[in-house]
């Protein structure tokens, strides 16, 4: 296959183009480089994939829609993962016009090279943040999920609706998937299981919120990139009528287009996952507890029956097992 990743840079781009092309697909790259974090480590992370004789890339902003129009039209995808994003619940507190022009126009002009060229099968990368204040757990894809709680959520939302439009008005099928606190080799300096391993290798107290009474899914990322891999197969198709889809599949009744959880269906304890780092590093952390941040979540828990219902897999990395991952990765990384 010809596929058409946005993000591959970024954390999750990354592992997913090193499976693609492990296989022996054909994967071009469309990233901005942006500095919300290290820009070391994107290029770091590229270079790595530009090894690969069946990879290119873009670099530029996906808000400049007739340059990745024109990228898509000469590259000829079979299909288009669109993970590429502004990302971090915190700093949309800070510079919510960022999620607006990333987020919004840039999935905006996603979708259109998408409907152009008419591919396949389009994938986007929601989020767990989407449920907000839904306190049903575990969280299952047809519940409504209508109280987001910060602007990053707002903007994926939105995103999920803008996707379930053109699956409906072009006949694109489209696969959103919204992904559980995500961790692992090459992750994102600004999320907690990074900053606390770097924190405590070097001396400092780490921030624990709301005391340590919150819960979250945490997903291996190289789980969460199989499980995109396997999606990719499993393009939704408009059903005849309603009663075709099967119970729990939030498949469209009026278009190719369905929601996806992909999480490890596991609720770990904030203290647990700390715990987790420490034993990987051999050494106690200083812990600042602290009350809970504006917009956050006191617990995330995934129902991923779907996902396996629709590939035979779901994730199933232990915490510790890929926290000492990490941990390794880290210290080969930094030196440490």
């Amino acid at each position: 296959m010809r596929i058409l990743v946005t993000g591959t840079a970024g954390f999750i781009g990354f592992h997913l183009a090193k499976l693609l092309l492990d296989e022996g697909h054909v994967v071009h790259g469309f990233d901005a480089m942006t500095d919300y974090y290290d820009v070391n480590l994107k290029r770091r992370r590229q270079q790595i994939l530009l090894q690969s004789p069946g990879f290119d890339t873009t670099e530029a902003y996906l808000e400049e829609g007739d340059v990745f129009l024109e990228v898509a039209r000469q590259f000829k995808p079979d299909v288009i993962v669109h993970l590429a994003a502004q990302a971090g619940v915190r700093y949309s507190l800070e510079n919510p016009r960022s999620y607006l022009e990333s987020n919004i126009v840039g999935t905006f002009n996603v979708m259109e090279a998408a409907r152009e060229l008419e591919v396949d099968h389009l994938l986007m990368a929601s989020t767990s943040s989407i449920y907000g204040a839904n306190e049903v757990m575990p969280f299952t894809e047809t519940e409504k999920a209508d109280h987001q709680l910060t602007f990053y959520a707002a903007t994926k939302k939105a995103n999920e609706s803008m996707g379930h439009s053109y699956a409906h008005l072009w006949n694109l099928p489209t696969t959103m998937f919204r992904f559980f606190t995500v961790y692992g080799p090459w992750g994102r300096p600004d999320l907690a299981f990074f900053k606390f391993t770097d924190a405590i290798l070097n001396d400092r107290p780490i921030d624990v919120y709301n005391h340590g009474d919150m819960y979250r899914d945490f997903t291996y990322v190289e789980d969460l990139v199989r499980a995109i891999r396997l999606l990719i197969d499993v393009p939704p198709v408009r059903p005849a009528t309603p009663e075709d889809i099967a119970p729990g599949d939030s498949l469209s009744p009026v278009a190719p287009y369905r929601v996806v959880n992909v999480g490890n269906s596991e609720k770990v304890k904030l203290l647990d996952f700390v715990d987790a780092i420490e034993e990987a590093l051999g050494q106690k952390a200083s812990r600042n507890y602290m009350d809970m941040q504006k917009g956050d979540v006191p617990a995330t828990w995934a129902d991923a029956s779907l996902l396996q219902s629709l590939t035979g897999y779901r994730p199933a990395t232990d915490l510790r097992d890929g926290i000492a991952k990490f941990v390794a990765w880290y210290r080969d990384y930094y030196d440490k």
